[in-house]
């Protein structure tokens, strides 16, 4: 036999093959194993389908990636893989609907940063070219129980680290936190168009000289109409765009900008407007009323001041975090903990996001503190499930209904308590490891050598 043929790397293959199986096994909760069948059945559990009331002692059934059945008297299928959740609650995966997941690994190290593009408007951009699906904060912010993500491009105010100061960032795309890559995670890739409002700023920082500048008032004024313009002009130029493709035309010339913002001039896809000021937040909801666009309110630190407005233009509002004290010392100490409560209130539709990456787990307490300053539980749950995908036009995402994608989490608690632990966590169907880089290190530290005592 000749010798190049033969696989001097056999027995190194099957030891390898040995410990890949061997770490398989541990990567999943003890007592839960993938079925092979696809169909896994979670009974005597807790389940909040926030489609109607709890069930007790009930059973939910997994099927082809999908919610089969959600009962107290259900059948299990044969050959389900079948989890006895005794003294668990069964949830919706939650869903972060505004952070730069995958597009940010560390913010101080500009290389592994991809949330900004040259220039103020780049709606031809999106999140999903750009998503690292093997980003170590994947597997760290689904293991807290969040199941997909409205990642989005831009500076967003400059509140990401990513700078760049564009006012359009470009398409936000939605994510399951669970797949090979992103063509196996993507939701919708034109999710919703980001645009970071414009500010009045009377300060600047100049980095030629690394100081601060005043401008004047109408100087300040200027600036901040001369973008403003340029916006309305761009979505003008948007609009005769559509025109010429609806007439069929062959010898308009092709613009990817434009031809990106047409589902948006066309109110097909919203826009992520991020403003946090009373004056922002007018000013923002005032343009896309004029210019009949889809708007969905990003951040809105101080969308309780403007809740007769928001709720006349029927403007949903994704919250950003609220473990903050107040913006100023002239509002309550409680304006951020109170304002999802007072918001929903008013019957704004509300939703939360962590306007973060490395912290997106945070996600559920952010709800939690909530409901302690007036937001009822339920609606708590929602907007951090089906509220959001509900914003984004996606119907099959956030309750436990048949039908519905089978984003489900298995915890031994409630869902928004900051002491519950994730058990099991499903998406699209697929029992999925909560394994990551934290629990690692923990494990490594919690069981070092101690230190032998000196003579």
């Amino acid at each position: 036999m000749n010798s190049r043929f033969v696989n001097h790397n056999a027995p190194k293959f099957a030891l390898s093959a040995a410990l890949l199986l061997f770490a398989l096994a541990f990567a999943f909760p003890l007592g839960a194993q993938t079925s092979s069948s696809g169909v896994y059945a979670i009974k005597n559990a807790k389940i909040y389908t926030l489609a109607g009331p709890p069930i007790e002692n009930g059973t939910l059934i997994i099927q082809d990636g999908k919610i089969a059945a959600a009962g107290a008297n259900v059948t299990i299928p044969d050959g389900a893989q079948v989890i006895d959740a005794s003294g668990l609650e069964v949830y919706p995966g939650m869903f972060d609907a505004v952070t730069q997941m995958g597009l940010e690994e560390v913010s101080a190290v500009k290389a592994t940063m991809d949330t900004v593009e040259t220039g103020e408007f780049n709606p031809d951009v999106t999140a999903a070219t750009a998503f690292n699906a093997d980003s170590a904060h994947v597997d760290v912010t689904r293991a807290a129980g969040i199941t997909e993500v409205l990642t989005v491009p831009g500076s967003l105010g400059g509140g990401f680290g990513g700078g760049g100061g564009s006012v359009i960032g470009g398409n936000a795309s939605a994510v399951n936190l669970g797949g090979w890559n992103i063509n196996d995670m993507v939701i919708e890739r034109h999710a919703a168009m980001e645009l970071t409002w414009p500010s009045i700023s009377s300060g600047s920082f100049d980095l030629t000289t690394f100081t601060f500048r005043r401008l004047p008032f109408d100087e300040a004024k200027k600036q901040y109409q001369k973008k403003i313009d340029s916006l309305s002009d761009l979505l003008e130029k948007a609009r005769h765009y559509a025109q010429a493709m609806q007439s069929g035309a062959a010898d308009f010339p092709q613009d990817l900008k434009l031809a990106a913002l047409v589902p948006v001039v066309q109110g097909k896809e919203p826009v992520l407007v991020i403003a946090n000021s009373d004056r922002d937040i007018r000013n923002a909801v005032e343009f896309c009323e004029q210019q009949k666009l889809h708007m969905i309110l990003g951040g809105g630190d101080e969308a309780w001041k403007t809740i007769d407005l928001l709720k006349k233009d029927n403007v949903p509002v994704i919250i950003g975090p609220v473990l903050s004290m107040a913006q100023s010392e002239d509002e309550p100490y409680d304006a951020d903990y109170a304002m999802a409560g007072q918001l929903y209130a008013a019957g704004i539709k509300i939703a939360f996001g962590s306007f973060n990456t490395s912290f997106s787990r945070r996600l559920p307490q952010y709800a939690g503190v909530s409901v302690g300053y007036g937001l009822p539980r339920e609606e708590a749950l929602k907007a951090v499930t089906v509220n959001a995908a509900q914003m984004l036009g996606i119907d099959d995402l956030g309750t436990l209904e048949p039908g519905n994608v089978a984003n489900v989490v298995v915890t031994d608690g409630d869902l928004l308590e900051l002491r519950t632990h994730v058990k099991y966590l499903f998406i699209k169907g697929q029992l999925t490891s909560l394994d990551n880089k934290q629990l690692d290190l923990y494990n490594r530290f919690r069981n070092r050598p101690k230190l032998q005592s000196q003579p």
